[in-house]
């Protein structure tokens, strides 16, 4: 099998280039910029594709012919894409538009990854089947993209996610355990939110999911994430009492403490029943998933 990987510098992206490379698959991975990538014992090719120029797209795509296109990247700051919408637009709708285009074309199948901000945050977790309704810049138009997968006339599956956490393979980028160990770590204070939920979804649980949609080629939407409903405050609690380190540390406050450009819905993650029943998705618990970054 052929797999196109998008956002392939990304904490989602690396580990899905890792775990196709290893499944025996001909992976060609695409990211902004020169590839930080770390060598895997398979091998997989690095491609610079710019997803924002709709030839370069149907190019790119046209010369690889894949089997699979996984899309995995996007403008994801909340606060960025509020402040500089016109970007946030061309990365997450125009480039989905794009790929979307050319899955048609090679007759490849597309999987989009979404997000739990498609969503108002008045009465989560959130099924399938639940209206969307965004309260942000970023949230809309994740949701304007998976309108144009639905309508597309390629196979597709787009796999929502909330809050994921786990290992960046190569280079350093920030996810709230790593960011809630590191402060806590060097005695510093920290305010963390306690008036919103998430399920919060270990890396590897999700790529996961991904593989068992791809293997058993299901259709559609479904919500892959963890089980656990927690608070930011009571992820933060539960990683510093797997590390030891002090509690007293962390204020607990309200979403409304901090001024933001962007709006967060306050209560999301998922019902992952579906996934549970039709892929056999199990994740892990969120103490298992901080053990498997760091055990």
């Amino acid at each position: 099998m052929k797999i196109l990987i998008t956002g392939a510098n990304g904490l989602l992206g690396q580990n899905a280039v890792k775990q196709f490379v290893s499944t025996g698959c001909e992976v060609f991975a695409t990211g902004r910029g020169a590839s930080r990538l770390p060598l895997f014992d398979q091998p997989y090719t690095y491609l610079d594709i710019a997803l924002t120029e709709r030839n370069r797209v149907l190019a790119g795509v046209t010369s690889i012919q894949p089997d699979i296109i996984l899309h995995t990247a996007a403008m994801a700051q909340p606060d960025d894409c509020e402040l500089n919408r016109a970007a946030c637009y061309d990365s997450n709708v125009n480039a989905t538009k794009y790929l979307a285009d050319a899955a048609e074309i090679v007759g490849a199948r597309l999987i989009f990854l979404s997000t739990d901000f498609i969503f108002s945050g008045e009465s989560g977790p959130y099924k399938e089947e639940d209206v969307p309704a965004p309260v942000n810049y970023y949230g809309q138009t994740k949701w304007e993209a998976e309108q144009y997968v639905m309508q597309g006339k390629m196979d597709w599956a787009i796999v929502r996610t909330v809050l994921v956490y786990g290992n960046i393979l190569k280079g350093t980028r920030s996810n709230i355990v790593t960011w809630v160990k590191d402060n806590l770590e060097k005695k510093r204070q920290i305010k963390v939110v306690s008036d919103q939920i998430r399920t919060p979804t270990f890396v590897e649980d999700l790529v996961q999911g991904i593989r068992l949609i791809i293997e058993k080629e299901k259709k559609g939407i479904y919500h892959i994430s963890g089980k656990e409903v927690l608070t930011p405050f009571d992820i933060a609690v539960q990683v510093a009492g797997y590390f030891g380190l002090d509690k007293s540390l962390m204020e607990r406050v309200n979403a409304d403490t901090f001024t933001q450009p962007a709006r967060r819905p306050l209560k999301t993650g998922f019902i992952i029943e579906k996934a549970e029943r039709e892929l056999g998705y199990r994740p892990v618990s969120f103490v298992e998933g901080i053990r498997r970054i760091y055990g």
